[in-house]
């Protein structure tokens, strides 16, 4: 016979267990890349359309990429920041543009 406050207790255990376990999900930052190609004006409407930065936010970013090689969009889950990053380079391509954007653990 199953003893039933033996089975609520064990329960109430392995849920503490579980919920010690559980951790916040890797981040990762998405960078833009420096060119001598790509419009600052297009890398302006990546950061506002991909991103939601602002225009004065965009602008900040972009001459961070323009004068240290790289600027930092966001920092995202594993999912998103791959999403993002395959999002800008396709743009990138179809707008015939050879902007690179790059995703690192944070």
């Amino acid at each position: 016979m199953t003893n039933w406050k033996e089975l609520i207790d064990t329960q109430g255990i392995v849920e503490e267990d579980v919920k010690d376990q559980l951790e916040e999900p890797a981040k990762y930052h998405v960078f833009l890349l420096n060119d001598d190609y790509t419009p600052m004006d297009f890398v302006v409407d990546v950061l506002c359309n991909f991103f939601n930065k602002s225009e004065e936010q965009a602008t900040d970013i972009m001459l961070t990429i323009h004068y240290k090689g790289k600027g930092l969009c966001g920092t995202y889950t594993a999912e998103i920041a791959e999403t993002k990053v395959e999002n800008v380079v396709q743009y990138a391509l179809d707008n015939q543009h050879p902007l690179k954007c790059v995703m690192e653990k944070a």
